[in-house]
């Protein structure tokens, strides 16, 4: 026997209701985020703030120093782009349970969000982060400089 339509309009009030709070609390907590990350090389440090700007950057241990100017401008946008991608992700898994179907409420479906549109490809690729612990991976845009830190 169907549930009567005054008990499933109140069910999905309830549900509507809390997930307006959850969004909120969401919210609230993504316009407070940040997150960084280091350069491959461990000379910059870049943070991300809640809609991926760049908030900071850090040159550690002065390793700058010896660096060419494009090697620096290289680590530079390497730690800053890593710290967007993890800002990015925070994002979409914090935004992720507001796209799903209701488990209560068969009538509400949820709706899919091109996560891929939204933020670049790099959002859904595998964390390199995990891989990388394993062995030194050399960042792709070494490759465009030589020995000496040229082009």
């Amino acid at each position: 026997m169907t549930e009567p339509l005054e008990k499933r309009l109140e069910k999905a009030m309830a549900e509507l209701q809390a997930a307006q709070e959850a969004v909120a609390r969401t919210e609230r907590e993504l316009r407070t985020a940040s997150f960084a990350a280091l350069s491959s090389d461990r000379a910059v440090r870049a943070t991300a703030g809640p809609q991926g700007e760049l908030t900071g950057i850090e040159f550690l241990e002065n390793k700058y120093r010896d660096m060419s100017p494009q090697e620096l401008a290289a680590s530079v946008l390497e730690a800053a782009s890593a710290a967007r991608l993890k800002m990015n992700r925070h994002v979409m898994k914090a935004m992720a349970p507001f796209a799903e179907p209701s488990s209560n409420v068969p009538e509400l479906k949820g709706f899919e969000l091109d996560w891929e549109r939204i933020f670049g490809p790099e959002v859904l690729r595998e964390d390199d982060e995990d891989s990388a612990r394993g062995g030194r991976a050399v960042p792709a845009w070494r490759d465009a400089l030589g020995e000496e830190g040229e082009d």
